[in-house]
């Protein structure tokens, strides 16, 4: 039984961490604090925990399962991964592959993989370790990498790069998305800038019912009701409030589930609109 369906397409959320995360202004640098406590009513406790002052978030892939493709959106973090800048990643050890064999998957039958785009918490399990080299780990998998994205990552080299995207790549596993691209009938991959400069999405669309997999168009749920209010790792502030703020809209209007990558339970919901800003109902049905 898969946690919830898009239509025909059958759902499912495979969790990597939950629990306690960043501290308000630690994540969104336009925080107004006074605004900020006028969500206490809904963000408390689901979503805030005002005891240690820390949003409660998650790190978690989407399984999508069609008649003819198994997809995985976003990897996390993955394990035993040096990230001695980041040291909430850093030498992971959690049983992520089990909760995939959980729901049915075994690497081996995923089909495709999207990494949203390429910040540390969106790639890890894109590699494993295995006789002290990394490898692809889905490995019939196409892992498709915004073409912007992939570029702007690969000029520099850092660690992720190096050991979460470059083995996909020499092993001959990656496809370079270029602006808009369809994986079937139903699912099309759009650009999505701002936060990174080429996050993606993953529009879907099966029998009349809509979803947006957004990665990190919003981090918390308090950007649905504040879309002004950028997360510190948005690179290009401007266009980061104006793809959200688009995002919203196309979820309002179309009646599209927002799936985000790190909300809280129940992790996505249902967007409406609040004269020029928004509102979520929370859950995954519907």
């Amino acid at each position: 039984m898969s946690l919830a369906h898009i239509g025909a397409f059958a759902l499912d959320r495979v969790v990597e961490t939950d629990g306690l995360g960043f501290s308000p202004k630690g994540l969104i640098a336009d925080l107004d604090e006074a605004v900020f406590e006028s969500h206490f009513g809904w963000m408390v406790p689901g979503h805030y925990d005002p005891a240690t002052r820390r949003f409660v978030m998650g790190v978690h892939s989407w399984v999508l399962r069609t008649s003819r493709h198994t997809i995985l959106v976003d990897t996390c973090a993955g394990n035993h991964k040096t990230r001695t800048q980041m040291p909430g990643f850093h030498k992971l050890d959690t049983p992520w592959l089990a909760r995939l064999a959980e729901v049915g998957v075994r690497p081996e039958a995923v089909d495709f993989v999207l990494c949203t785009h390429l910040h540390v918490d969106h790639v890890g399990w894109n590699t494993r370790l295995a006789d002290g080299r990394w490898v692809p780990t889905f490995p019939n998998a196409r892992y498709l990498f915004s073409r912007v994205e992939h570029d702007h990552w690969a000029k520099g080299r850092d660690e992720v790069y190096v050991d979460s995207v470059l083995p996909v790549v020499e092993k001959g596993q990656a496809r370079m998305i270029e602006g808009s691209d369809e994986i079937e009938a139903g699912l099309r991959i759009e650009p999505a800038p701002g936060h990174t400069p080429g996050s993606v999405i993953l529009a879907a669309e099966s029998q009349g019912s809509r979803a947006i997999f957004s990665g990190d168009i919003m981090h918390h749920p308090v950007q649905v009701f504040e879309p002004d209010w950028n997360s510190r790792f948005c690179v290009d502030q401007a266009q980061a409030r104006a793809t959200r703020r688009l995002v919203l809209e196309r979820c309002s209007d179309s009646g599209a589930l927002l799936l985000p990558a790190h909300f809280g339970p129940p992790h996505g919901g249902r967007i409406r609109r609040r004269g020029d800003k928004f509102a979520i109902d929370f859950g995954l049905g519907g």
